[in-house]
Order: structure tokens, then C-alpha cells, then sequence
């Protein structure tokens, strides 16, 4: 190809080009979109708020010596969600003229990052936003941080006496704990608090529905659900309660659908069972108030619009309108007050507000230059010129037959194969399977330069992507910072954040750091199915390839794990302000090697000892110079204190 071709082909590539391939328009809300320069603009208060360019913010931060890896977080865009939210629930309540209001929650479980839930009790205090807590520590934290009477905290999880306990002293401090009955011996247990202590606990009753759900979670839904008590169960507690005095402290019922409810159809079934409950719980005496419909409110994360895993088939207003409707219509019909709604919809607050960015070590690939012929070359080496000949001279012809180039195809594949069969016999050796490997490729490159534009491509000629494909290396490890791609096949947006000008002219995909070959980042969005190959662009020397995954905000900086001890990258939680700046509002400092090590009861004191008396020992039988053994220790020292992940 000429460099003027080459230079068209750049000219003709545009941003748009760039929104459509990745599909940012479509996924990335009112939050992301390409600048003229090609670069990822965050626009954290919408469309028609202020934009702050990722890669000149991220080139800032390179100053301070903040690198890559790094995990953004846009405070404002959590307040943004948070007020969205809201306001779909105020106007549902408004359009069906519902008469009691709408309360969220935030399931601490979602991201127990302190920076993070301490943000989202200051912005939520105007709408009275609560906290759910599912085990201990985690109602420490909401105890330590709720200080508005209005706002719920609801208790999941496993109950023991310390945490009903601890409940009920927390409603005495003027607080709102709600200790939902998730497991039919809790019951029990509340009795008992109840009457050690001279004081009762709020109490909900959280339901298994029989409707049926779909998706990844829908087997949170139904008679085997993890938690829930079963019909016969809640008739049970209801007389354990009203035997023991304390069914007046019963006011909530709770149901929960899954994480990410793709399909609106399910939670219509599930809302008009609930509803049902709630009535009849009511009609045996107890006062209710509340209805927590739970967390499941989806993100769609490949932007198609559609009831698959990863995406919805519903806005956030069909959302709210669809809670405030049905619950309406069913407390209306039985004639009795409609309740106060809650939500627990982590995933979608804090999806969006989290960026992870990651730079490329470098990719493995095979040269594309045609290696010089030699003489006495092996017989399969002399064929897959041939074949590469002929590619070439195809190139000359306007009308090309499709078989023909499959049929060349597939003769490269042979005689590469020859080749290798001959390396395992010992006919050919290292220099000549290079060469073979090399030719194929570039039989492969000129192929699939010649379909680029062909309307139809032969099944057996796709493979050409894959052969053509490159790893890309990235500077991270998958199951510290992304484990839902590796344990539950989630997708995320993931994309170049510059360049976005030029046309990307590789297919690859990210292998990360550890040694573990399910390290790897091998699903992409694509028109709302799933590819294995990412458009992405050559490598220039000395400048960094970035890469952002993008709503990665929702449990992945909780779940992640020490594989191959790498640990957590640094974060920066940053905030607008006037005249399109921003300040840094919060910096957490990644894991050290000290820290990953100190994890797993490694003393890294102990560790230097140890390094010190063998150097002692290289030193005196003359193997090691004293300067060596001092650089050598300095060297390590230095070491602990550093981040886990490559560095310049």
C-alpha cells in the first residue's frame, strides 16, 4: 500500500467513525464522549455540563505521579445518578398521584470504599438517602455514618445476637435500623434481644417470590433462594411476633430479584406478588409502612436496549413508573395506605462514576516483513511464497473470486502446517519455521486487505481476524481489579481513551500480569452481542497506549483478590469546579509490595534480615562485593515501598 493511500485512509477516519465502532453513544449515557482531538471527553454533570478530557487529566495526574494503572472516580457523577434517581421516583409519584414518597438506600456491599459511602450519605442527606448494611462491619459503618433521623438503615444478612443487639441499641441512639428477617430462626433470636434488652428493633420480613426470573441472578428469585422466608414461613413469624408483643414493630417487606434485572416483564410479576404480601401482612395486623423492592436496577452495559445479561430493556423512569403504579394499583384496590418505597439500587448509582485505566506494556506479534529468500529454503517455505505470490498478483485484478481467495487460504494453512510437522521431525530448523510463521501472516494480511470491502466473506476466510489478532499486555491484574470479567463473564465498555481520530488497524485482545492464562480480557461489546477481538492501534515507542474500562464502579474494587500478590492500584476522587477545573478531592494510595506481603504474614523486616545474612555469607566467601550487597538490599527496600504493578 502507498503512503498517500495510507494518508487517505487516516483522512477518512473520523471521531464518528470512532463513536459508532465502540459504541460510547450508546452506552456511555450523558457521561462519555470523543473530543476533536480524538480524545475520551467525561462530562460528569451531562451533556450540557462542563467536559474535562481523560487523557490531559491523566497526563496531570502523571505529574503528581499518579501513573497508570489508576482508578478515576467522579464524585459528581455519583451525585448526578443519585439525583436522577430521585427525581424519576418524584415524578412517578407526581404523574400517578401516589400519596407517600420514595427513600434509597445504598447497599454498602456495593463499594465499601470509605470515600465512597462517606460521599454518598453527605449528597444523599436532602433526599434523606439510608444505608444497607449486610453483615456486622458493615452495619458498623452505617451506624458510624447515618446521623439523620429520616434515613433508613436495613439490616441483611445473617443475624447473630450481637447484631440484633447492636440494632436495637442503634434505634434507642434515634437512629432507623430496619433488621429484615431474611432466615426463619431469626425470628426467634429478635424475641429474644427484644426482651434482654427491655426494647424492640424495626422489623421487615424479607419474602421468596414465586415469579420467575431471568439473567445471571434469577436464581434470586423462588422457592430455592439464598434468602427469603417461604409463605408458610412469614405466617409463622407473624404468630411468633404477635405472640411475643412485637408485631407492631413490624413495618417492611422486602424482596429482592437479582443484581442486574434485564427484563422489565420480570419485575412487573414480582411487584404485583410483593404488593399481595404486603396487603395480607397488613390484614394480619401488621402496620407495615414500607415495601424495599430491593436492588436489581440494571445497567446497560453494551447500550443495546435489550433483556440480555448486559443490558435492559428499560429506562430508569419505566423503572420507577412501573414500582409506583403497581404498588399503587394493589393498595388501592384492598383499600389501605400505600407504603413508603426503598430501594437498594447500588449497581446503577455507582456504576458509572468509575473509571479503571490501564497502559499497555507492550503485544506480541509476528514481523510482518517478508523475510529475504535463501537458499536451499524447505519445500513448504517455497509453496507459501508461491501462495503469498499469488495473493499479490490477485491484488492487480478488479473482479476477485472469493473461492479463489479462499482456496489460497487454505493452502497457506497447509504448508504452514508442513512446515511445523517438519520442525517436530528435525528436517527444518528454528530459522526456517520463523520464516514459514512470517509468510503465513503475511499471506493472511494481504487476504484480508483484499476482503476488507468485499460484500460477502467466506466462514472459512473469518478466521483471518484471529490469526491477524495481537495480545495486547496490560499493566493489571484482572482479579484484582476486574474479577466479575473472570468469575461471571461480565462485559464492560472497554476502549482506547486517545486516538480516536486515527483508525485502529489491529484486532487484539489484554492478557494482564499474573500467571494465570484466565488473566485475560477476550469479551467486548459489540451491537449488543459479544466479540472476542478489539479494534485497537499500533504501538508508538516511547508514548503510552491507554485504555479505560468504563462502568466499572459496582463491587469490583471489593471483590478483587491477591493473585500473584498484585494488589490495589491507586485511586483519585476528583470534583468540578469553576471554569471547567477540578480539584482532587480524595487520593488512596495503592498496595505496596510491603502491604500485599504483610496479607499473607510475610514480615518484610524478617525478609530483609534474611537477605542481609546470606548477603553476609556471599560476602565472606567472596562471591559478593560489599558495594553489591549494599545496592542489593537498597535496591529491595526501595522495592517494598513501591507500588505492585510495572512502573517506568
Amino acid at each position: 500500500m502507498t503512503k498517500s493511500k495510507i494518508k487517505h485512509e487516516e483522512k477518512a477516519w473520523s471521531v464518528q467513525n470512532s463513536i459508532s465502532l465502540y459504541g460510547i453513544d450508546r452506552w456511555g449515557e450523558r457521561y462519555f464522549s470523543i473530543n476533536h482531538s480524538g480524545n475520551i471527553d467525561v462530562s460528569p454533570h451531562g451533556k450540557e455540563g462542563i467536559k474535562l478530557d481523560l487523557k490531559v487529566f491523566l497526563d496531570e495526574l502523571k505529574g503528581r505521579n499518579l501513573k497508570p494503572p489508576l482508578l478515576i472516580r467522579f464524585d459528581d457523577i455519583l451525585e448526578d445518578r443519585m439525583r436522577h434517581l430521585h427525581q424519576a421516583f418524584e415524578n412517578a409519584i407526581n404523574n400517578y398521584g401516589y400519596d407517600n414518597k420514595y427513600k434509597g438506600v445504598f447497599p454498602i456491599k456495593c463499594n465499601q470504599q470509605r470515600h465512597v459511602v462517606e460521599e454518598i450519605v453527605s449528597i444523599g442527606q436532602k433526599w434523606h438517602f439510608g444505608l444497607e448494611a449486610g453483615s456486622k462491619a458493615e452495619l458498623l459503618i452505617a451506624l458510624s455514618l447515618i446521623n439523620d433521623p429520616e434515613a433508613f438503615l436495613i439490616c441483611n444478612g445473617y443475624k447473630d445476637m450481637q447484631y440484633i443487639e447492636t440494632a436495637i441499641l442503634a434505634r434507642k441512639l434515634g437512629r432507623q435500623p430496619v433488621v429484615v428477617i431474611e432466615q426463619s430462626d431469626e425470628v426467634e433470636r429478635i424475641i429474644k434481644s427484644s426482651k434482654k434488652l427491655g426494647a424492640a428493633p424495626l422489623i421487615g420480613i424479607r419474602a421468596k417470590l414465586s415469579s420467575q426470573s431471568s439473567g445471571r441472578w434469577g436464581d434470586s428469585i423462588g422457592e430455592k433462594a439464598k434468602f427469603g422466608l417461604s409463605i408458610p414461613e412469614i405466617l409463622r413469624a407473624v404468630k411468633q411476633l404477635k405472640s411475643a408483643g412485637l408485631l407492631e414493630e413490624l413495618s417492611l417487606l422486602h424482596f429482592h430479584i437479582g443484581s442486574q434485572i434485564n427484563d422489565i416483564g420480570v419485575l412487573k410479576n414480582a411487584l404485583q406478588e410483593a404488593s399481595q404480601i404486603y396487603v395480607e401482612l397488613h390484614r394480619l395486623g401488621a402496620p407495615m409502612g414500607q415495601l424495599d423492592v430491593g436492588g436489581g436496577l440494571g445497567v446497560d452495559y453494551d447500550g443495546s436496549r435489550t433483556a440480555t445479561p448486559a443490558s435492559t430493556n428499560y429506562s430508569l423512569q419505566n423503572y420507577a413508573n412501573d414500582v409506583v403504579a403497581t404498588i399503587q394499583e394493589c393498595c388501592h384496590s384492598n383499600k389501605i395506605k400505600v407504603p413508603t418505597l426503598i430501594s437498594e439500587s447500588g449497581r446503577a448509582l455507582c456504576s458509572h462514576f468509575s473509571i479503571l485505566i490501564f497502559n499497555i506494556l507492550g503485544t506480541s506479534s509476528v514481523e510482518e516483513e517478508i523475510p529475504t529468500k535463501t537458499n536451499n529454503e524447505c519445500l513448504s517455505v517455497k509453496n507459501l511464497r508461491t501462495t503469498l505470490k499469488g495473493i499479490e498478483d490477485y491484488s492487480k485484478n478488479n473482479s476477485i473470486e472469493t473461492s479463489k481467495l479462499q482456496e489460497s487460504w487454505n493452502d497457506a494453512v497447509k504448508f504452514k502446517e508442513d512446515a511445523l510437522a517438519a520442525f517436530r521431525l528435525g528436517f527444518i530448523d528454528l530459522t526456517e519455521r520463523a520464516i514459514a510463521e512470517q509468510l503465513t501472516k503475511s499471506c493472511a494480511k494481504k487476504l484480508a486487505n483484499l476482503l476488507t470491502n468485499h460484500p460477502i466473506i467466506p466462514e472459512e476466510v473469518q478466521v483471518l481476524n484471529a490469526e491477524l489478532s495481537e495480545t495486547y499486555y496490560a499493566n493489571i491484574s484482572i482479579f484484582r481489579s476486574a474479577p466479575d470479567t473472570w468469575a461471571i463473564n461480565q462485559l464492560f465498555p472497554i476502549m482506547p481513551i486517545h486516538r480516536l481520530d486515527e483508525k485502529p488497524s489491529q484486532l487484539g485482545h489484554f492478557a494482564d500480569l499474573t500467571c494465570d492464562s484466565d488473566g485475560k480480557l477476550a469479551q467486548f461489546i459489540h451491537n449488543g452481542k459479544v466479540k472476542p477481538l478489539l479494534e485497537l492501534h499500533t504501538l508508538h515507542p516511547n508514548d503510552d497506549y491507554l485504555i479505560g474500562m468504563f462502568l466499572s464502579g459496582a463491587y469490583q474494587e471489593v471483590m478483587g483478590n491477591l493473585h500473584n500478590l498484585f494488589g490495589s492500584i491507586n485511586a483519585v476522587n476528583i470534583r468540578l469546579i469553576n471554569n471547567g477545573k477540578y480539584k482532587l478531592d480524595h487520593v488512596v494510595r495503592g498496595n505496596t509490595k510491603s502491604d500485599v506481603l504483610l496479607a499473607m504474614e510475610h514480615d518484610s523486616e524478617q525478609l530483609l534480615e534474611r537477605l542481609r545474612m546470606a548477603s553476609e555469607i556471599g560476602i565472606q566467601k567472596g562471591n559478593l562485593k560489599i558495594k553489591d550487597a549494599q545496592n542489593l538490599i537498597e535496591h529491595i527496600e526501595t522495592s517494598l515501598r513501591k507500588s505492585t504493578y510495572l512502573q517506568e
